[in-house]
């Protein structure tokens, strides 16, 4: 509804008729006033009719004017009480002419704001302005004018002028000039065609922001940077951008940007929620009360980093800048709740759950490597969660980070500093009858060779760091050194218990020498390198040391079954001669089969140790054989009994001597062999975990 008003030239021409009166002395006086009036009115009617006329209730003061005029015909000739008059209308037809003029270029930019924003959107926004600043000046314009006319009716009145249709004509142009100055507020409610004008924008605003709400491409092998990503963006929408901001400008200079915001919000967060939809989150909204092994969900943790990452320096960073370029002029408390709002609710919180879940689960030493794996992630976020999550306005993202960050810190430093504990821990355990290398040894070797790895000792370091100053106490190299000593120390004890438990001497030797071997090869890892050399020479002298004692116990009772001198040479006592070597062959045989049978059944890991002893008990034991078999073998094999009695030949003695101590995983095909080791592995870190859980 637009509300019209009509101020035209007949108030002035009112106004010039009390000028003209003020000197009536005479008739002559009254002709001359009169022919002023009409050469005043013919200019007012040319100026009417460019501003589009002033409407019909101004038309009415002009219907009224003749009987004013005779009306004052009849007022006492006053002259002082006239000329007053006449200064007080003189002020008046400035102003009032002034009201004609800027109302009548009102109603001009009226019109076409009638039309839509979309076809020309600048110079709507223009014409706005415009008239906002056209009635700002009526309405000031109007004021004075009222209150020259209001000194006019003041004068009237105070001087008892008889004349009631001079009075009425003065009111009532009065009302028509208080009406006017009251169009800006009307214009600016409901009906008004500034609101109307505002409901266009407001509508129009929606629309840029729905038709060219362009979907970010982001997948979990996205390279592209985030800047490549945001410019790429922007570029598309550089016209929009600057728009929607003009929009969003004028809207707040009129107190109707917070009609904006909200649809802005519920825009760009559907549009963002479209966008991760491509990265498939369902596993931020898993149930974690099921989750009782973290290795479950380690492919999960995997893709929450990448997910995140993808998040913040893409989706994230995109909304951020374009908050900023929206509602640049709008000021920073707005732009950032608005951004705010959309991080919310486009589901930066789901993220930041979901890594405080995982600290949650139960202790487990892929825990510890899963928790290092995070934090890594969310240090090399944290310079961009600062920037753009660095607001009051974010002050929920930022608690909730904050509260990961601490609850991922102490969760890594709980489990690291209790290693030691967890290994000393597993010393009840029962040692590998097949006397190899304990699994957990294995383990608990190659998950330090991780730890001081590239890839996790720089983490591990920066998160004792923190650990330290939280503190209030400094971190020292020597803190990780000494740990690492500690769970070696641990291990050793481990073995040396272990070692008691076996009944066979023999193969109680033969585990030292495994697991002093298995120390010794890590010469050349982190482990190693961090223990150091001498540490490392330690365990090749014992290694040697319990392999020669090996060979002793198991075997070097064997040969003096051969080398027995016979009692009575051959050649002389024949018969008995012969049935002693049967049985000292007998006596070999099932001496060396005995042996073999049991260690048969053992294992040496290393490959190239395993390889040297049994060439060491081929170089021992078959040349012996072979040296008796021709020097007793003939008459032996001449009994008709002679399979009882040579049951090897010397080649037989290496091929079974070469095949000793082969570890079980060697046997197997290699898919088995990867399907056995993970069971192993399992069976450890599960053993491991139960342990770290009843700490």
């Amino acid at each position: 509804m637009i509300i019209e008003y009509t101020a035209g030239p007949f108030l002035i021409e009112s106004s010039f008729f009390f000028f003209a009166m003020s000197e009536v002395e005479s008739i002559d006086n009254i002709e001359a006033a009169r022919q002023f009036l009409r050469v005043s009115l013919e200019k007012t009617k040319e100026l009417s009719t460019k501003l589009d006329g002033t409407g019909s209730k101004l038309e009415e003061i002009n219907q009224r004017l003749p009987s004013l005029e005779a009306s004052i015909k009849s007022i006492p000739k006053n002259e002082s009480l006239y000329l007053s008059l006449r200064d007080q209308i003189d002020c008046a037809i400035g102003p009032v002419a002034a009201v004609m003029k800027v109302h009548g270029t009102a109603r001009e930019l009226e019109s076409f704001l009638l039309s839509n924003p979309h076809s020309d959107l600048s110079t709507y926004l223009l014409t706005i302005r415009r008239l906002e600043e056209a009635l700002r000046l009526l309405a000031s314009t109007c004021g004075l004018a009222i209150q020259w006319l209001e000194g006019i009716l003041e004068f009237l009145e105070s001087n008892a002028v008889s004349n009631d249709q001079c009075l009425l004509n003065v009111k009532k142009s009065l009302s028509i000039i208080k009406e006017l100055r009251a169009l800006e507020g009307r214009a600016r409610v409901d009906g008004g065609i500034l609101n109307a004008a505002f409901d266009r924008l407001e509508t129009e605003f929606s629309r840029l922001l729905t038709e060219n709400a362009a979907l970010l491409s982001i997948s979990s092998s996205s390279s592209f940077s985030h800047e490549e990503a945001c410019n790429n963006l922007s570029a598309l929408q550089a016209s929009v951008i600057q728009k929607l901001r003009k929009i969003a400008e004028r809207l707040n200079a009129n107190d109707r940007v917070e009609n904006c915001i909200p649809l802005y919000i519920k825009v760009r967060v559907s549009n963002a929620r479209r966008s991760l939809q491509s990265l498939d989150l369902e596993y931020l909204d898993m149930d974690f009360s099921e989750v009782d092994d973290i290795r479950s969900i380690q492919d999960h943790i995997e893709q929450w980093g990448k997910h995140l990452e993808l998040a913040v320096k893409h989706l994230f960073e995109l909304e951020y800048k374009l908050c900023n370029s929206v509602f640049e002029k709008i000021g920073s408390d707005t732009k950032m709740d608005c951004f705010a709002r959309i991080a919310i609710e486009s589901g930066i919180i789901s993220f930041l759950q979901f890594g405080k879940n995982v600290t949650n689960i139960k202790k487990d030493p892929f825990k510890l490597l899963k928790l290092l794996d995070i934090f890594k992630v969310l240090n090399n976020l944290r310079s961009d969660f600062n920037r753009i999550f660095g607001w009051e306005a974010c002050s929920e993202i930022q608690t909730l980070t904050r509260d990961l960050i601490e609850k991922v810190v102490d969760s890594i430093c709980e489990i690291f500093w209790e290693l030691p504990i967890q290994v000393e821990a597993q010393r009840r355990c029962s040692s590998p009858q097949d006397g190899g290398v304990p699994k957990l040894v294995s383990f608990v070797t190659d998950y330090c060779n991780q730890l001081l790895g590239d890839e996790y000792k720089p983490i591990l370091i920066q998160v004792l760091v923190i650990y330290q100053s939280w503190k209030k106490e400094n971190y020292e190299e020597g803190i990780l050194l000494n740990q690492f000593h500690n769970i070696m120390k641990e291990i050793g004890l481990n073995l040396d218990a272990w070692s008691k438990t076996y009944l066979d001497i023999s193969l109680s030797y033969l585990f030292m020498m495994n697991n002093h071997c298995h120390f010794y090869n890590l010469k050349g890892t982190k482990l190693g390198d961090l223990m150091g050399d001498s540490w490392l020479g330690a365990h090749e002298q014992y290694k040697d040391y319990y392999a020669a004692l090996y060979l002793k116990e198991s075997w070097g009772n064997l040969l003096p079954i051969l080398s027995q001198k016979c009692l009575v040479p051959i050649s002389v006592t024949g018969e008995t001669n012969q049935d002693l070597d049967k049985k000292r062959l007998q006596a070999f045989n099932e001496a060396f089969d005995e042996r073999y049978e049991k260690h048969s059944k053992w294992v040496i890991s290393d490959e190239s140790l395993r390889q040297k002893v049994c060439q060491i008990l081929v170089q021992t034991i078959v040349p012996v054989y072979q040296r008796y078999m021709k020097n007793y073998g003939v008459l032996v094999e001449k009994d008709c009994n002679a399979s009882r009695y040579v049951k090897h030949t010397a080649k037989g003695l290496e091929i079974m001597l070469s095949s000793l101590f082969q570890p079980t995983l060697r046997k197997i095909c290699s898919t088995k062999q990867a399907q056995l080791y993970g069971k192993i592995r399992n069976v450890v870190t599960n053993q491991f975990r139960l342990t770290l859980t009843a700490i």
